[in-house]
């Protein structure tokens, strides 16, 4: 029987591609209102109490210290009458709501408001690219834009052409650009540390009879950049196996989303990655996670949001405000309670164009392996902003290991210059978040600690090395 068509009973769906008339089919229409609802209802937890008393906290912590600046005095104080009665009694004596309304305020006018921010699409970047949907940039007065970037030399390139005022780095991009390391020396900083842990070494399902790292000689591994933890984190892996990095396997540059493709072309066997690559892998059915990274050093730095030292100094109020934004969101990401909608924000294909599922999986830790198991581990990717610098030292240990760097290393001046802990700590303290005392915090990789104090002696300690 032949069938016509009549427009006037058909689905208006079918004519206009969704209900709305602005999307090109119901499902794009349903997944721009899911992110939607998610942006609004991270938007309205930013507005929370728990939020809003950053700063409040700060101010009236401030006041009590300098009331009482002898620090036993100050607890004696706040022993006898409490916290609250304290505040009453401040408060009847300073102008504390007056005060709280002045530290919502800018310090001081923004040298430059629209800025670009280059990101590369990996979890990593999480708290630079939610900053922007849920609009952090805009309460800090700034119209920025955040950019995808094909590779990290694209990131640095861009970088050092001053196309962008500030961006997503690897950790140990800035202080290889800040030494002239593969690049014309030019001074970066590290302002925060994007995310710590977030990272595996993902192999591809033939290789599942080979989980030990001995096994190894002959792969061809990814990596994403020379200059980044996923090198010299698979470098020490392997090592600790008795395998030479740089005769017993071969290791190549491939830009993150390239990765899985050339997994499941057999190009390589495998890669020491960021996510959420190791688990769309997995989603893909080419490959296994073999192990995270959180394994080999728990808490390790991935990567970091930074701008040249120029900027910094010619646009000291815009900085601030960038780093306000930024901490903001870092402090969102971390709450587990977030991790879901968060997915739902930066999957998109204006931020990293990935299935919520896989994106998901990474940001609560409860994922498939891809052997079978479902693992739950909360911390596999955490977004701590803190930037040590006994991070740096350990990075340039391992730059030095491998011949990326030659001759005497001043570790610590180094790393001081270039990671801005103090300014962190400050910023920090500003928004009421918790801030840990030191700056060399100690760790250890592969149950061997790391003392920042005796780098040159770590370095000597290893079989395996260029120096």
């Amino acid at each position: 029987m032949t069938r016509f068509f009549d427009p006037y009973n058909a689905d208006k769906s079918l004519l206009t591609g969704c209900n709305c008339g602005r999307h090109g089919s119901q499902a794009e229409h349903d997944a721009v209102t899911e992110t939607q609802a998610a942006v609004d209802a991270l938007r309205a937890r930013s507005e929370t109490d728990e939020f809003q008393q950053y700063s409040n906290e700060f101010i009236e912590a401030t006041l009590i210290k300098a009331i009482f600046p002898h620090d036993q005095t100050r607890r004696n104080f706040l022993s006898a009458v409490g916290k609250s009665t304290a505040m009453a009694a401040i408060a009847s004596v300073f102008p504390l709501a007056s005060l709280q309304a002045m530290a919502q305020e800018k310090v001081g006018p923004l040298e430059k408001k629209s800025l670009k921010i280059g990101f590369i699409p990996i979890t990593c970047a999480t708290p630079l690219i939610m900053a922007h949907p849920l609009g952090f940039y805009k309460q800090q007065g700034l119209d920025v834009q955040v950019i995808k970037t094909a590779g990290w030399a694209l990131i640095r390139d861009k970088m050092l052409n001053k196309e962008y005022d500030a961006t997503h780095f690897l950790s140990p991009m800035p202080l290889a650009i800040s030494m002239g390391a593969g690049a014309q020396a030019t001074p970066m900083n590290v302002a925060t540390i994007q995310n710590t842990n977030g990272q595996a070494i993902t192999l591809a399902l033939k290789h599942k009879d080979k989980r030990d790292p001995k096994m190894w000689k002959g792969f061809k591994f990814a990596v994403p950049f020379e200059y980044s933890m996923h090198n010299f984190l698979l470098r020490y892996y392997v090592a600790e196996a008795g395998l030479d990095p740089d005769k017993d396997i071969q290791i190549r540059v491939v830009p993150p989303p390239e990765m899985v493709a050339n997994l499941r072309a057999g190009n390589i066997d495998g890669y020491l990655g960021p996510d959420p690559f190791n688990q769309r892998a997995v989603f893909e059915e080419v490959g296994f996670i073999h192990i995270l990274t959180k394994e080999l050093w728990n808490g390790h730095p991935c990567c970091a949001f930074g701008t040249s030292t120029e900027f910094i100094q010619q646009n000291p109020n815009t900085f601030a405000a960038l780093y306000r934004a930024v901490l903001t969101a870092a402090a969102m990401a971390r709450k587990a309670e977030n991790k879901e909608l968060i997915a739902k924000v930066i999957a998109p294909q204006a931020y990293l164009n990935q299935p919520e599922e896989v994106i998901a999986q990474v940001l609560t830790g409860r994922f498939a392996d891809g052997l079978g198991n479902i693992q739950n581990v909360p911390d596999r990717a955490d977004f701590d902003p803190i930037p040590w610098q006994s991070m740096a030292v350990w990075i340039l240990s391992q730059m030095k290991r491998w011949g990326y760097i030659k001759g005497e290393v001043n570790y610590k001046q180094i790393a001081e210059k270039v990671f801005l802990l103090t300014d962190a700590k400050k910023y920090m303290k500003e928004l009421g978040m918790p801030v840990p005392a030191g700056a060399y915090q100690k760790f250890s990789v592969m149950g061997k600690a790391f003392d920042p104090d005796k780098a040159e002696a770590y370095l000597n300690s290893f079989a395996i090395k260029r120096t």
